[in-house]
């Protein structure tokens, strides 16, 4: 099968965080042998200039091979409804061929709540598209609820978690290679420095928790995207006097962060929003508890002990969930436990053959229209 598939974010080695599933869902359908072609931005700096420069090269890239006679692909997979599902939408009118479009949170929870203008292109996009596929069960209502699109077209799929880079290593041996002290009681983000992930929040509740567990220390892993708020971070942790404990170790490679994760004792994810939360479930493959607030697709993820929730925007709520996962053994044994589940269950094998099998569905119902 020849994919076209269309991302507004998509990882180089000087950004190796920037939309990395979407290329580890590429490098997973190239495997099973499909022609999968890419049409992203790679640049991940932000600034008007920058951003209105990056996105209309992507959009006369795009236009370009819109300007062929036929069209090389079999289907599109647009990743993010808007801007991506756009061009996607382009392709349809013009060659007649299927698109599927993944909706990953921020397409939903932001870009389409910024006017009419992107809410009735964000509508006609999911309308015309073969399959809707969406990362959690909250995204999931509103697609149905509020756009209007029929159940039977829309699916929960997760991007799905490698678990032959994801996996449990011995934190002995990982600490030892870190550099990390086997003393202390080790907590990790992952995930862009913006406000949304609620690291202000983190840092907030860690000076909290520290007053029980003094030993605590905080690490912070990805990409500032937002300078002013960077800083602004910096400067607390500073005005609080930690630090000696927070420690910001910019963006990583997958394998380091998958490092990073089998070595600490809690993974914390205090997003405001969240489509699904696939560096949660990255960390419990790599038998690692989670800790993460009650929004979006994190509600669901992590109920049943799969992980503790905290309610977003409370730092005195998240200081609690981690203390009380680091003072409860038998809780820190089940919620090992059951996000080894977790992780199964959202295994990328699984999920790519999901999504090729849209695929072929799109171009069958497709076909027998034309």
């Amino acid at each position: 099968m020849r994919i076209l598939v269309i991302s507004n974010m998509f990882p180089t080695k000087e950004v190796p965080a920037f939309g990395i599933f979407v290329k580890n869902q590429v490098d997973a359908l190239a495997k099973h042998g499909h022609d999968v072609q890419v049409a992203a931005i790679k640049n991940a700096k932000m600034g008007k200039v920058n951003v209105l420069k990056k996105y209309s090269m992507w959009m006369l890239g795009a236009l370009r091979r819109l300007l062929q006679k036929k069209s090389p692909y079999d289907i599109v997979h647009a990743h993010y409804a808007f801007p991506s599902g756009l061009i996607a939408r382009w392709f349809k009118k013009r060659f007649g061929i299927p698109y599927v479009v993944t909706c990953h949170g921020g397409d939903l929870n932001k870009m389409a709540k910024k006017g009419a203008f992107f809410r009735k292109q964000t509508t006609r996009i999911l309308e015309d598209a073969a399959h809707v596929i969406v990362v959690g069960h909250d995204l999931e209502k509103q697609v149905i609820h509020d756009y209007h699109i029929p159940p039977e077209k829309v699916s929960v799929i997760s991007m799905g978690v490698d678990r032959s880079v994801f996996y449990e290593r011995s934190k002995t041996e990982t600490r030892e290679h870190l550099t990390l002290s086997p003393d202390s009681k080790h907590l990790l983000f992952v995930g862009n420095l913006i406000k949304e992930k609620g690291i202000g929040d983190l840092i907030e509740a860690f000076v909290r928790l520290q007053k029980d567990v003094p030993e605590a220390v905080l690490h912070v892993v990805g990409q500032p995207k937002q300078e002013g708020y960077y800083n602004e971070l910096r400067q607390r942790v500073h005005d609080l006097q930690a630090e000696d404990a927070v420690h910001f170790h910019g963006a990583k490679p997958q394998k380091e962060v998958a490092e990073w994760m089998s070595a600490v004792d809690v993974f914390v994810l205090p997003s405001h929003i969240e489509g699904f939360g696939l560096v949660a479930v990255e960390a419990m493959a790599c038998g690692t508890p989670v800790v993460g607030t009650d929004t979006g697709g994190l509600s669901h993820l992590l109920k049943n002990d799969a992980g503790v929730l905290a309610e977003p925007q409370s730092p005195p709520s998240l200081a609690q969930a981690l203390k009380h996962v680091l003072e409860d053994e038998r809780l820190y044994g089940r919620l090992i436990q059951n996000g080894r589940k977790q992780a199964e269950l959202h295994d990328s094998e699984s999920t790519t053959k999901k999504v090729i099998r849209i695929y072929e569905e799109a171009q069958q119902r497709n076909g027998e229209r034309q």
